[in-house]
């Protein structure tokens, strides 16, 4: 409903044999661009703010142009991309890019893959990423420290410089041993070319950094890298035959892609690295990274929400998240189900939504399913008046009229996530009120999300979040004050070690939240009584058994910068919002 952004997709090609084999195979040498497009579109929906490719070629004589890339701004930036590659971009290596932003920062400079170059093949290096990183601050120290003076202050470009820099220490190794062999000229250069370790550079560059990530990139000399976090927390998938070596986001990207069958594609395990050289070898680093204690975390809201539902595991685990649903929706109704009508939010939660009313089937009832909301295309805000702008950002939605018995039927309707509440206030429970539904229960797939994300997902911070506003309401009526302030001091005193804001949250039931929620985001005039049903911490892990990754509704952040983050989100809170230094 509340359309979150994510930080990013990825897809990378390496083609395995020359290009005139795949000329005569497949009647164009453009064979692996043409499946770079088809990536990187099966993935629109991880970016519509930018996207890039770059390309590598193997067979460029010295004194032409071997690295190309090329980049481009909005919703449309893969077709203007591609609308301008030419006979240019012929190579081996190819990565492409979509990109959300959430540091704030937008831009085509932004934009992804950035490029470091060198007149030396294998210092030039292009990078990409589907990433944020929580310690930028300390790394750009380090960085600096070294005598370093990055353009630009921001985690993509400060992960280029410290990776560069360290691609260009392995250079200098391999070529003190060139030298050491009695080369000279050329043979210096081609030894170079043939022996870099890109795996040295990764282990001096990615324990450097803490936050969720997979970081691609290619080096001028034939280099193609993928590695994924120590923790597993941003998602990577790669398959490989021998005509080429694909990586991307999703699995079912490269299925499509490629047509294949889910046990052809293999996760890149989280702190591994695949790495393909040169001459085509393919090499899996297991594990390159270590992560400092805890378990691995892959991110259960790619599993919710941000990975398609086309994947097989993905599709069976949200019905699992709406079968498990049934018993609260159940009590919610009071067991009349003769007299309720099942619907969702479009798009998202529409697989939940078949497990919903699975579950209720199996019950032994019919369910009765109609298509209450529709989304309409977003409308053009052109107008500059506040109100007017608001009032057509209310009709984003649309609904069905007559679809249910008005003072009769029960409503359920169900949502992948219920982040901030603003589509709900605004637009959703105005709309539903038209029906004048006996009682309208609105289910979140998710549990209800209480901490900002800091791994790649544009939730960074408390006060966007409704279930936060609604502890934070409860305390006050409650004349509870006082927790604020002790939660105030503990985060400034230690940032580091405990998440002190999960104590904002203890004095509450999930019910009590849940009741402060629907005050506050009912519209005034609203006449249909609410309740709010939430999946439980339990029938998550439950439903995402592999994906335990669950900062957002417990606030158990697995690397150390997310609990500085959160820490310091809550004194920035507290003295920027509230207004107090206590």
């Amino acid at each position: 409903m509340e359309q979150l952004k994510h930080e990013c997709g990825v897809a990378m090609i390496r083609l395995l044999k020359p290009l005139s084999y795949y000329e005569q195979k497949y009647g164009t040498w453009r064979y692996g661009l043409d499946k770079l497009y088809l990536m990187m579109e099966k993935q629109h929906n991880r970016g519509q703010e930018g996207a890039g490719v770059a390309c590598v070629n193997l067979d460029a004589p010295a004194g032409q142009e071997y690295m190309f890339r090329e980049r481009a701004e909005g919703k449309d930036a893969i077709t203007e991309i591609f609308k301008h590659v030419d006979d240019s971009f012929a190579g081996q290596l190819y990565m492409g890019h979509l990109r959300y932003s959430t540091t704030g920062k937008s831009g085509l400079q932004f934009v992804h893959p950035f490029l470091r170059r060198n007149n030396w093949r294998a210092k030039n290096l292009c990078l990409c990423g589907n990433f944020n990183m929580t310690n930028i601050d300390q790394v750009f120290d380090f960085i600096t420290q070294q005598g370093q003076s990055p353009r630009v202050y921001g985690d993509s470009y400060i992960t280029l410089e410290l990776m560069g820099h360290r691609l260009d220490r392995e250079v200098e190794r391999l070529y003190t041993i060139a030298k050491e062999k009695g080369l000279q000229g050329t043979d210096i250069t081609n030894y170079i070319d043939e022996h870099v370790e890109m795996a040295n550079v990764l282990k001096t560059t990615m324990p450097h950094f803490d936050g969720g990530y997979v970081m691609c990139g290619l080096t001028g000399s034939g280099e193609m890298f993928a590695v994924r976090d120590p923790w597993g927390i941003r998602p990577a998938f790669y398959y490989q035959d021998d005509e080429l070596v694909a990586v991307a986001s999703e699995r079912p990207v490269i299925q499509t892609t490629f047509d294949l069958s889910t046990e052809d594609i293999q996760e890149l395990k989280p702190g591994n690295a695949l790495i393909v050289n040169r001459k085509g070898a393919v090499v899996l680093h297991s594990p390159l990274l270590e992560k400092e204690g805890g378990v691995a975390s892959p991110c259960s809201f790619e599993r919710i929400y941000f990975s398609r539902g086309s994947d097989r595991d993905i599709y069976q685990e949200r019905k699992r998240l709406g079968e498990q649903l049934t018993p609260a929706i159940m009590q919610a109704i009071e067991g009349d189900v003769a007299h309720t009508v099942f619907s969702y939010i479009p798009n998202t939660a529409e697989v939940a939504f078949y497990g919903m009313t699975d579950g209720v089937r199996r019950l032994n009832h019919d369910v009765r399913i109609e298509k209450v909301v529709w989304k309409d295309i977003k409308l053009r805000t052109f107008i500059s008046d506040g109100n007017e702008r608001n009032d057509l950002a209310a009709h984003v939605y649309d609904i069905t009229y007559g679809s249910l018995e008005a003072y009769e039927d029960n409503l359920v309707i169900i949502d992948d996530s219920i982040v901030r509440g603003t589509t709900l206030r605004e637009s959703i429970f105005k709309i539903l009120d038209r029906l004048h539904p006996r009682k309208i229960v609105m289910v979140s797939s998710s549990p209800q999300i209480r901490y900002p994300d800091y791994y790649g997902i544009d939730m960074s911070r408390l006060e966007e979040l409704c279930a936060f506003r609604a502890a934070i309401a409860l305390i006050k009526e409650r004349g509870m004050q006082q927790l604020i302030a002790e939660v105030y001091r503990a985060c400034k005193s230690d940032l580091l070690s405990t998440n002190h804001v999960r104590r904002i949250y203890a004095p509450f039931s999930v019910d009590d939240i849940n009741r402060k929620i629907v005050e506050m985001l009912r519209p005034k005039g609203m006449q249909s009584p609410v309740e709010l049903v939430f999946q439980s911490i339990e029938g998550l892990h439950q439903a995402c058994p592999n994906h335990p990754g669950d900062w957002y509704f417990t606030g158990r952040y697995p690397t150390p910068g997310g609990i500085r983050m959160v820490n310091q989100a809550f004194v920035n809170y507290v003295e920027n919002v509230l207004g107090m230094q206590l």
